[in-house]
């Protein structure tokens, strides 16, 4: 309010009724006139000395400014000067990262991850967004977690852990590698590129590889005949031995069966006789299912054993 009351004092109709004039044969008054009190009082105000100090210059420059980029050609060749400038600091040699280096991957995912970064080298540590980069390279199945720098030497450095397959899922499509997780970490042509791995089949065995790991290792003391384990109605497991010996293993408590079978088998050889099936699933009542060679043989045995006899003539 004080601010508008002095501006006004400063108008037309205050500067109009100045000081009187100075009579013929007097003294001049000393005082400021009302113009020179006011404009002086006026300066002392903090804002008003800012303002025209700083105010002043300040607008002048922008005024300067903004009627040189009224120009279409000046905002042109102002754009080129700062894009030329920015790409001579960015391109200096300290900043362009000249390697890739992958630590951590194999030799296929080393090209998997490769074709998934694609640099064309040499290429600015400024146009690199290493989030997004890392971010794809994570996407990869057979990644577990990636890392990502830039080497003061300018190398781009990728460190991954890679998941490690613990077994081979024969599927519809192909023989699938997968961790103990149940990750598919890649695909093989044929089961022989890993024979040191087990195999498991059928849908879902994935989602159950914690307990279908339990069961390999179980079956350790007869792993040279493990063929592999059959999820059946991603409910339960069928082991496959050689000779297409199928143990079926029931819904809950799957690992105490095998290890029944397996330690009645080392006492009494059961796994080495004629049998075709072991079946588990009645855990009060397991059967076994003879080969039919063996069920021939048994029920020949049986005949022969039921089979009329003479009857033997007693002594008179």
């Amino acid at each position: 309010m004080r601010t508008l009351i002095l501006l006004w004092r400063l108008t037309l109709p205050s500067l109009l009724s100045g000081a009187a004039r100075v009579r013929p044969g007097g003294r001049r008054d000393p005082a400021p006139s009302v113009w020179s009190y006011r404009y002086q009082r006026l300066m002392l105000t903090p804002f008003y000395r800012r303002l025209i100090h700083v105010g002043g210059p300040v607008a002048l420059v922008m005024l300067v400014v903004g009627l040189w980029l009224a120009s279409a050609e000046n905002r042109a060749a102002l754009g080129a000067r700062i894009e030329a400038m920015k790409d001579a600091v960015q391109e200096r040699p300290e900043f362009m990262v000249t390697a890739l280096e992958i630590a951590g991957a194999d030799r296929a995912l080393t090209i998997a991850i490769r074709e998934v970064a694609r640099l064309d080298l040499p290429v600015s540590s400024f146009d690199l967004d290493l989030d997004a980069l890392r971010l794809r390279i994570a996407d990869l199945t057979a990644v577990r977690t990636a890392q990502l720098r830039v080497t003061p030497e300018g190398a781009l450095e990728i460190a991954v852990v890679q998941r490690k397959p613990v077994a081979v899922w024969r599927y519809a499509d192909g023989l699938r590698l997968i961790d103990a997780e149940g990750v598919m970490t890649g695909m093989i042509a044929e089961r022989a590129d890993r024979p040191d791995l087990p195999l498991i089949a059928g849908d879902g065995a994935k989602d159950a590889i914690d307990e279908a790991l339990e069961l390999f290792a179980a079956a350790a003391p007869i792993a040279p005949r493990l063929r592999g384990l059959v999820r059946m109605g991603e409910r339960r497991w069928d082991m496959i031995l050689d000779k297409d010996l199928r143990i079926l293993l029931p819904e809950e408590g799957a690992v105490r069966a095998l290890e029944r079978v397996i330690a009645l088998h080392q006492a009494q050889e059961m796994l080495d006789r004629d049998v075709q099936v072991v079946d588990l699933r009645l855990g009060e009542r397991p059967t076994l299912r003879l080969s039919p060679p063996a069920m021939a043989t048994l029920r020949g045995s049986t005949v022969v054993a039921r089979a009329p006899t003479a009857p033997i003539e007693e002594d008179h």
